[in-house]
């Protein structure tokens, strides 16, 4: 950890440079406004944040404070039902009357439900029980997630992290709601603005309008049956359950009430799963109906493939999935797509399963963003691939924590510093926030820690974040590479207390993704004056 070797001597060095910086900064103020960069007292801010960050890098807990409060914007890459917390899960299994396994610490269906509660099967107990039995409820938790986990002989992270999925399986839908008020609870405490959110509206008839399609290597035929067999009458079911998920969201936070939540400013999107562990037809299959659901839904603003990409269906037909995704885009184009790209490492795989997940997800499926990407330098041809993604901007959601603890890759053998090296651009991301027992200042802070990073590097960080966000609009940005200057109709304001000139308000109203840029830049504005 580089930072926390930095000498007396190196500390003074840096804060007269910073000095000399905000005198020169101040006396070009005009010249930087009209540039569109934000005045000197912004600047200012920056070189305080700057020095605090650099005070406190010895400091893990004083770390942690200030990352916490330091805007955060987006978080880009989160599986909703893997980042609620088993506390929550634990809660609702008991409402919906499940039993508890206590082998296998998983929940189990009851055999019936009766006035006394759910009757259960042998060598299981009603989920109730676990409040009165704190052993096992502690088993649940260490079960559903990587707390206290110790690798043994032949369970590896990789193995206990996927294995929680189907122990804490079996809680209903219904609680969905309840779900997207726990994570944009938790991102508002952040001060993390906006999450896209990855997950599946519970849809009963996938299964039967497949079980009589055959796989075929005609896309166009493929998807010309699927719809003829109704699967597009589904797009209305998944629009009502996200209705229905965000009622009980909004009534949760009080929105729209005098005393509603700091969660209700928190705004949410969400990003189509398709579960890539499956039979070729059924994974076009929801890969389609995805593509149509964000057609009709402006809420869904992408899909993405996950599942195990090691397992042996998702390797032996990764180039197929890509190209139906590629296929589906021609006919889909203004539905985003970010791929679960090279969560692998070596060993995981053999050497050859390693040559190209990233490239195909780039180059055949041409898709906006990539999750993962940890073994791109084990690719063909990596460097000509991280500058093939640094030409087409594909932004690579960056998950630390998930990576060390189901890969076992951290510090220098992740491609972190390498990506950032060649202008590929980075958003940090949680992955499973609940699995994981962390949050998103969390992920800061390991960056921080493990790649030496400045504030200006976090800031760079957050900023692209919201830049390639999926929300709708024209970016607030004149200068996607630098961000040093406003679209000409803002160019010279600043975000602060006082509203924009009416010509930058129409513009701002005009685009989701710049209001939420301009609001991201007043939260730095009020961040760096708090210091």
């Amino acid at each position: 950890m580089a930072n926390k070797c930095r000498s007396p001597v190196a500390r003074t060095s840096i804060r007269l440079v910073a000095l000399f910086g905000l005198w020169l900064l101040t006396a070009s103020g005009l010249a930087r406004a009209e540039a569109g960069v934000a005045p000197a007292e912004q600047t200012a801010g920056e070189l305080r944040a700057a020095q605090e960050l650099d005070a406190i890098l010895g400091d893990p807990l004083a770390l942690r404070v200030f990352l916490e409060r330091m805007p955060k914007g987006a978080d880009l890459h989160s599986h909703l039902h893997s980042a609620v917390f088993a506390e929550t899960l634990i809660r609702d299994a008991v409402e919906d009357n499940l039993c508890v396994d206590e082998t296998a610490h998983a929940f189990a269906k009851p055999q019936s439900v009766g006035d006394e509660g759910p009757v259960c099967g042998q060598g299981a107990v009603p989920a109730a029980t676990l409040y009165k039995d704190q052993r096992l409820y502690n088993a649940l938790i260490d079960a559903f997630s990587m707390r206290g986990f110790v690798p043994s002989e032949g369970v590896m992270g990789h193995d206990h992290f996927f294995g929680a999925f189907t122990k804490f399986g079996g809680v209903d839908p219904s609680h969905t709601g309840e779900w997207l008020d726990e994570v944009a609870g938790r991102a508002a405490r952040q001060n993390t603005q906006y999450l896209e959110l990855m997950a599946t509206p519970t849809l009963n008839r996938l299964d039967f309008i497949t079980k009589d399609v055959s796989w075929r290597e005609d896309l166009k035929a493929l998807r010309d049956e699927l719809l003829a067999k109704g699967l597009a009458d589904d797009v209305p079911g998944a629009r009502e359950f996200w209705n229905r998920a965000e009622a009980a969201r909004r009534e949760r936070e009080r929105c729209g009430e005098a005393d509603e939540g700091s969660a209700c400013k928190v705004e949410l999107r969400y990003i189509y799963e398709v579960f890539r562990n499956t039979a070729k037809e059924l994974v076009f299959a929801q890969a389609l109906l995805g593509f149509e659901i964000a057609a009709a839904d402006p809420r869904v603003v992408a899909i993405n493939f996950v599942g195990e990409e090691d397992e042996h269906t998702a390797m032996t037909d990764y180039a197929e999935h890509m190209r139906m995704v590629g296929f589906l885009r021609e006919l889909y184009p203004k539905v985003h797509v970010s791929l679960h790209a090279g969560e692998l490492a070596p060993g995981l795989v053999p050497p050859e399963g390693l040559c190209c997940h990233v490239r195909l997800a780039v180059e055949q499926a041409r898709t906006d963003r990539i999750g993962h990407g940890v073994d791109v330098m084990y690719e063909d041809r990596p460097y000509e691939l991280l500058k093939n993604m640094a030409d087409k901007g594909v932004l690579v959601e960056i998950n630390l924590t998930s990576n060390a603890d189901i890969l076992g890759i951290s510090g220098k053998r992740h491609p972190f510093s390498t990506y950032r090296k060649f202008g590929v651009p980075l958003a940090l991301s949680t992955d499973d926030a609940g699995i994981e027992r962390i949050d998103l200042t969390h992920e800061y802070a390991t960056a921080v820690e493990a790649y030496d990073l400045a504030y200006a590097d976090l800031k760079e960080i957050v900023r692209n974040s919201l830049e390639y966000s999926f929300l709708p609009g024209a970016s607030l940005w004149g200068d996607r590479a630098g961000y040093a200057r406003f679209v000409p109709d803002c160019l010279g304001e600043v975000p602060g207390p006082h509203a924009p000139s009416s010509t930058c308000a129409s513009f701002l109203a005009s685009s989701e993704k710049a209001a939420q840029q301009w609001e991201l830049e007043r939260r730095f504005q009020a961040f760096e004056a708090s210091l």
